[in-house]
């Protein structure tokens, strides 16, 4: 396998991993709704949107992308208008260093997951 084929494949496993644990991010008393879609002008977002009982909706995202000769990823936690997680953008031009960042980034919008969803079920009693 050529360098290029064996980094294309590395990058679709990298995407593969992060969209299944984003949308395995669930919750016993709250629908959850697996989410991936191609962004532009190379670019996908993937995550889980969990709505609660009260139809409030929370949305978990990664986004990964490739723009002006680097990669770019980004994480999120968003409960209607308000950004619970954020975190802050990377860039780089190395694919090694771009994997590595969206596993990172992947682990710190899902490792909050259940902790949020369970105190925004508390503000409903």
């Amino acid at each position: 396998m050529d360098s290029a084929s064996l980094a294309a494949a590395s990058l679709l496993t990298a995407l593969n991993r992060s969209a299944a644990t984003l949308a395995a991010i669930e919750h016993s008393f709250a629908r959850s709704t697996p989410f991936s879609h191609p962004t532009p002008p190379a670019g996908s977002v993937m995550g889980t949107v969990i709505t609660l009982p009260d139809g409030r909706e929370v949305r978990f995202a990664v986004w990964f992308g490739y723009a002006d000769d680097a990669f770019h990823i980004e994480g999120e936690v968003i409960a209607e208008d308000e950004v619970l997680v954020g975190l802050p953008p990377t860039s780089t031009p190395d694919l090694g260093a771009a994997l590595a960042a969206l596993d990172h980034c992947t682990v710190e919008v899902t490792a909050p997951a259940a902790r949020i969803i369970d105190r925004l079920l508390e503000d409903l009693r």
